[in-house]
């Protein structure tokens, strides 16, 4: 019976994260086709293609990625952003999302960087992500700090994470992508890497 259980459970831990996933791609796939078919309805009319509405998405998507692109968007952009960083809550909310949405988007190499923090002296080590490369631009008592980096410290699950101040050469830049280093720190490194699974 003992044995039934462990592989029932290893069939659901197998099962769950490729059904949730199929499950939350099948509900976003149908929103956008709904909502583009919905837009250019009133131009084709009755005519219909599967995936015509997920096409006009990423076209629209793409429209929008090189017209804020240009100098004059982003100023008119800057305006649009105004109720959204200056009301209390909304404040709060919009920008957490989009300085961290921000951190994803396409920067130069060295803007993103895992890396291994590791204080002089101790054995534990720890990784974390590089969020910024130079002090300059912080409040006063933040920005004196020379040849700081600022090392974002993600906690397992997403629970939260901590920020931390410390010298460069505390800090060893690992070959992992940032979107690998968030999804094992997601699961607290449970998951073997590629190429130890290669391997």
């Amino acid at each position: 019976m003992k044995r039934l259980s462990q592989y029932f459970f290893r069939g659901l831990i197998t099962f769950l994260p490729l059904a949730l996933t199929v499950y939350v791609l099948i509900l976003f796939v149908t929103w956008v086709e709904r909502t583009a078919m919905g837009m250019i309805r009133p131009v084709v009319g009755d005519f219909y293609l599967p995936g015509l509405g997920i096409a006009l998405g990423a076209v629209l998507i793409i429209a929008l990625g090189f017209l804020i692109s240009l100098p004059i968007t982003s100023r008119l952009l800057s305006w649009v952003e105004l109720p959204f960083t200056n009301l209390p809550v909304v404040k709060s909310i919009y920008s957490s999302l989009k300085n961290f949405a921000d951190y994803f988007a396409p920067h130069e190499k060295d803007a993103q960087q895992v890396v291994l923090l590791n204080l002089p002296g101790q054995e534990l080590a720890i990784v974390g992500l590089v969020t910024r490369q130079s002090l300059r631009g912080l409040p006063k008592g933040l920005g004196h700090l020379d040849d700081r980096v600022a090392v974002y410290l993600p906690m397992g699950y997403m629970i939260g994470g901590y920020t931390v101040f410390v010298p460069r050469s505390w800090t060893s830049p690992i070959d992992m992508s940032v979107e690998e280093a968030m999804r094992s720190a997601l699961i607290a490194f449970m998951a073997s890497s590629k190429q130890e699974a290669q391997s």
